[in-house]
């Protein structure tokens, strides 16, 4: 670990601040006057070239300024930094936003990136409660004529999840409401996951009394179910990650895009993050395409409804005081707001 004296401390973190506000590269007389204690120019230039000499703070080729490396903003995140105490109106604004008649809990987990995307200018994710232990409560078939059929699976958490398709000429209704009943008999109360396991063992034998060709009814339940039983992942604001890149490679940025898309991967970049609100900065993010970005990341928890994460991907150079605040206080009001669908949807 990196000793430093308290002043040097706190012309780092002057430095940082500076930089993150303004965009532009931190001199000794500037830093002079915005330190608590009266110091020379001449010993501001000492302490920045002692942290230069650390690998902190980087002097520009344009001017005599210094700016935060990687290894200052993480000293800064780590030792530092204090989050800004939220402004009220941006209180106010995530819980007007929120405040709002939803019929799944997905709407209110998209809605959220949008207004996070909106409050900091950078690309914001939020991922639903992941609900291990999530159960299915029911599974029924509605006809929509023409033989189209739309399959209709609900959670016990609320969720429905619907996908039509069509039937297959030789296979009348009453043998789709057999194996309705049959399916419903079998894994009503199951967890998902174990429903999900019991259609690739038991259920398929037992569908077969009635359909000689259970495949495409088979694909259709698990199709369903998986979409019921994967992590809900919704991107806002991905366009902001062009006011700040300086990458200009055109291949790049198709990759970074495509990157936002694949919820899978996403996923791996986010992680699982503890109580703490984390922040990964640069080569510190598990996929290189971010390399250049820094990602905070925290979880919010509904209880017994699971636990979801939300997160901020923006420059390098973000205000982490403010960002980390805005998100602490988001989490924070988004439990609240899902806790009170949850109420309301038990009611």
């Amino acid at each position: 670990m990196i000793t430093l004296t308290e002043r040097q401390k706190m012309i780092l973190k002057a430095i940082v601040r500076d930089y993150t506000s303004n965009g532009v590269p931190v001199g000794s007389k500037a830093l002079a006057s915005q330190l608590p204690m009266h110091v020379s120019s001449a010993t501001v230039r000492n302490e920045m070239a002692a942290l230069e000499e650390l690998g902190l703070i980087n002097k520009t080729h344009s001017s005599s300024g210094r700016v935060p490396s990687v290894k200052g903003y993480r000293y800064y995140v780590d030792y530092l930094v204090q989050p800004d105490p939220v402004k009220s109106n941006d209180i106010d604004v995530i819980k007007s936003s929120l405040d709002g008649q939803f019929l799944k809990i997905d709407e209110i987990i998209e809605l959220s990136a949008n207004i996070l995307s909106n409050l900091t200018s950078y690309t914001a994710f939020t991922v639903k409660p992941e609900l291990k232990e999530s159960r299915l409560s029911g599974f029924r078939l509605v006809p929509l004529g023409k033989r189209q059929v739309m399959a209709v699976l609900v959670t016990d958490n609320g969720d429905v999840e619907t996908q039509t398709f069509g039937v297959p000429q030789g296979v009348e209704g009453e043998q789709l409401e057999a194996v309705v009943r049959l399916i419903n008999d079998q894994v009503i109360g199951q967890p998902l996951a174990t429903v999900l396991e019991l259609l690739q063992t038991s259920i398929p034998l037992q569908i077969a009394h009635y359909l000689q060709s259970p495949d495409g009814f088979l694909k259709i339940f698990g199709d369903v179910l998986t979409k019921a039983a994967q992590e809900r992942f919704f991107v806002g604001g991905r366009l902001n990650l062009l006011n700040y890149s300086d990458n200009a490679d055109v291949e790049e940025l198709k990759s970074l895009y495509t990157l936002l898309d694949r919820s899978d991967d996403m996923a791996d970049v986010l992680g699982q993050t503890g109580d703490a609100i984390q922040v990964q900065i640069g080569s510190e993010i598990t996929n290189k395409i971010l390399r250049d970005y820094s990602l905070i990341t925290a979880t919010y928890s509904v209880g017994g409804h699971g636990k979801g994460v939300i997160a901020l991907l923006g420059p390098t150079r973000m205000p982490y005081s403010r960002m980390i605040g805005l998100v602490g206080a988001f989490r924070q009001e988004l439990a609240k707001r899902l806790m009170d669908y949850y109420r309301n949807f038990d009611e």
